[in-house]
């Protein structure tokens, strides 16, 4: 499902983001021209139920992702920009080496060798309660995709 304002088209992905839609108003990607920008995406099933393990949690929020661009009419080689949101305790020195393993695997096998820019921040809480990490991300596309580097 899409809506269309002025140039923007917002997307809402089948499943967990018509339930986000209902729940809390608000659409999963929006696209500007060849630009799309997603919400971030949890690694949760379309109940939004999310992943009782770490590694299951990570794979699940970028499937969402590829799920959520495919919407939108991209795919993850269309990704120029990843924000990476991680649950972390409070005093934590960094992310750690659990989520990052996950993340960097995740990375090589969806982006075919192409390295996007990406941010990673750790944070003390998620929209949910048992989420610990949210993905969103910047795609361009047609004319404007990324090439290889």
């Amino acid at each position: 499902m899409h809506e269309v304002t002025e140039s923007a088209t917002f997307h809402v992905t089948p499943g967990y983001g018509e339930t986000a839609r209902e729940l809390l108003g608000y659409s999963q990607a929006v696209r500007i021209g060849n630009r799309i920008e997603t919400s971030g995406q949890g690694g949760w099933d379309d109940e939004l139920v999310v992943a009782e393990d770490l590694e299951t949690e990570i794979v699940r929020a970028f499937d969402n992702v590829g799920r959520t661009l495919a919407e939108a009419g991209a795919t993850w080689a269309d990704v120029v920009h990843v924000n990476s949101y991680h649950k972390v305790a409070p005093g934590d020195a960094a992310i750690g080496d659990d989520h990052n393993r996950i993340m960097t695997r995740e990375f090589r096998a969806r982006m075919n060798g192409r390295a996007p820019v990406w941010t990673q921040t750790g944070v003390t809480v998620l929209g949910l309660a048992t989420m610990r990490i949210e993905i969103r991300v910047t795609a361009l596309v047609g004319d404007g995709s990324a090439a290889a580097v």
